[in-house]
């Protein structure tokens, strides 16, 4: 494989990305591997995938994993009720089975035309046998249906991209299997080019503000849910539609509501930062 060949994602125009986590991409689609995606929430991990497909011309096809989400799933659904429902009530044809199998998100990127993007998101949230259930399907790219004795076999082998918040610790063999990136949380010179990709315009004077006022919330130790990028962009455009800059005075922050979601946190930073006045409760910094 030439070095051509092998940097096919190089980024896209409403991604930032760094070489590491670019050259984590490019190997993960040269070694036809899953990339697995560590990192915590709000450093662009589901972002990823996206600008994946969109850099490479591929559709995605994305997998949202809940606690109660089992592996199965990805692969096919046998919808014995619909079936019942027909035999009794209706006036269709229900011997042939294949008629209520309906592929899961992993069974339609395995039978799609040309090669996709698949996204499995958040593995971590399902119970602890969910990846261990992939890892043949993963391996092989290909399962088998019982009901209608059929194997699918994947035609093009899908670029996959697995996010994980480590809310738990996933199996040894399942990590053996994957391409590994942990996304650092932005530091300020590369948040400030996160952030003019989506207000390229904004005033230097604004941008130096928020970033000042943003960081030093984040290096505040008590909070539980520190503020993530999607709420400093979250609270860039409050600023920019009423008109505010970001400067912090007697520690009261503008719309502070956009940038802490946890009322423990926000206790905290008013007992703590915010010099009181007389009669002051707190509705002005929460922005209400």
């Amino acid at each position: 494989m030439t070095q051509k060949h092998f940097e096919q994602f190089k980024g896209s125009s409403d991604y930032v990305i760094s070489d590491a986590l670019k050259n984590a991409v490019n190997v993960s689609i040269a070694l036809q591997r899953p990339l697995l995606v560590r990192g915590e929430p709000g450093t662009g991990k589901t972002l990823l995938s996206y600008s994946i497909a969109s850099a490479l011309d591929k559709e995605l096809i994305r997998w949202n994993i809940k606690s109660t989400t089992k592996a199965a799933e990805g692969l096919y659904v046998y919808d014995t009720v619909q079936r019942l429902n027909d035999s009794r009530f209706g006036d269709k044809e229900v011997s042939n089975i294949k008629h209520y199998i309906k592929l899961g998100k992993l069974g339609q990127a395995f039978t799609a035309k040309v090669q996709v993007v698949l996204l499995i998101d958040e593995v971590d949230k399902a119970d602890l046998e969910f990846p261990n259930d992939l890892l043949n399907e993963l391996d092989e790219m290909s399962f088998y249906i019982p009901e209608t004795e059929e194997t699918i076999k994947s035609v093009h082998r899908p670029v996959v991209i697995i996010t994980s918040n480590n809310e738990k610790e996933l199996p040894d063999a399942f990590l053996r299997r994957c391409i590994f990136h942990y996304i650092e949380f932005p530091d300020p010179s590369l948040m400030e080019e996160i952030v003019k990709v989506h207000f390229p315009n904004i005033k230097n004077a604004l941008l130096k503000e928020a970033l000042e006022t943003f960081y030093t919330l984040r290096k505040i130790d008590d909070f539980r849910k520190k503020p993530s990028t999607s709420e400093l962009i979250d609270w860039i455009q409050a600023l920019l539609a009423s008109g505010l800059d970001g400067k912090v005075k007697d520690g009261e922050i503008p719309f502070l509501g956009t940038l802490i979601k946890k009322e423990t946190d926000f206790d905290h930073y008013v007992t703590h930062y915010v010099r009181r006045k007389p009669g002051y409760r707190g509705t002005n910094t929460y922005g209400n």
